[in-house]
């Protein structure tokens, strides 16, 4: 059996449930509603799948100047990992609610940059698999717990001065916000509308077509035009909080473009200090 190391079907996953090597992890969460992810995992989930809160494991919110979702320390997720009794020779599976755009991508993202490859996320997530028909319970597993030792590619974890110079570099910064957030035409989350000077729009909705991603030759295509003339290491991406990032960066590996780097404070890091400039409109 392959690895899978960006996407997988419903239909993939189904048949391998049970297997030694695999754990499935629940990462359903709402920014309204921060516990209602939790509370619909305790009702029914993949059989065997661990929980991941977004606030409590993918995130460090005792940080201040990462935005509003601080990206964690390598030894406090390695932590986190170790307690759901994941190894780095375990296949990983994470999925939410079904496009990816939340917690699912940043858990995968968050185990590439340690340097684990045999994670990904389940396409259409939990609201293709229930459509299906296929099982789920609400056992909460108790798993064994282990060490998880590693640490981050650096190169792929940027802070503002980094995106700085990225930029002055001649370097490519992709915002995965919508558009007329990037424009600063509304601002719903963060107290200041607009995107970093530099910084080019590519909705994040745009890798998804009926919530699913769209597949790795139609993504090759729509990305080409924007990475024309840049490598993966000069390239990086950001969002409001560093979250739906990472949504780009799997569709982009998905699609043969794998190695670009996450601005983890993004827009709502950027703009804790009211030094740093911000344009608005398309530019």
């Amino acid at each position: 059996m392959s690895d899978w190391t960006t996407l997988v079907s419903a239909e993939d996953l189904a048949p391998a449930l049970g297997r030694d090597d695999l754990i499935v992890v629940d990462a359903r969460f709402g920014l309204n509603d921060t516990e209602a992810g939790e509370a619909a995992y305790r009702q029914a989930h993949v059989p065997g799948a661990r929980y991941a809160h977004l606030d409590r494991d993918l995130s460090d919110h005792r940080k201040s100047g990462g935005g509003r979702h601080p990206w964690p320390e390598a030894d406090d997720f390695t932590a986190v990992l170790g307690r759901w009794g994941i190894t780095a020779q375990h296949q990983v599976v994470v999925y939410d609610n079904g496009d990816g755009a939340l917690a699912a991508a940043r858990l995968w993202f968050l185990l590439r940059v340690l340097g684990h490859q045999r994670v990904a996320v389940l396409d259409g997530g939990w609201q293709r698999w229930t459509a299906l028909g296929l099982p789920s319970d609400d056992l909460v597993p108790t798993p064994t717990a282990t060490r998880y030792e590693a640490s981050y590619d650096a190169r792929r974890v940027l802070d503002a001065q980094d995106v700085r110079s990225l930029l002055d570099s001649g370097g490519l910064l992709i915002d995965a916000r919508a558009g007329e957030r990037f424009r600063g035409e509304v601002e719903p989350l963060d107290r200041v509308a607009g995107h970093v000077p530099g910084a080019r729009n590519r909705p994040y909705a745009n890798n998804l077509a009926d919530g699913r991603f769209k597949s790795s030759e139609t993504l090759a295509g729509e990305f080409a035009p924007l990475l024309a003339g840049y490598a993966p290491a000069q390239t990086a991406v950001m969002c409001g909080s560093g979250v739906t990032a990472c949504h780009h960066l799997l569709a982009m590996a998905h699609a043969g473009f794998d190695g670009a780097a996450l601005y983890t404070g993004s827009w709502s890091g950027w703009i804790e200090d009211p030094q740093r400039p911000v344009a608005v409109g398309d530019q």
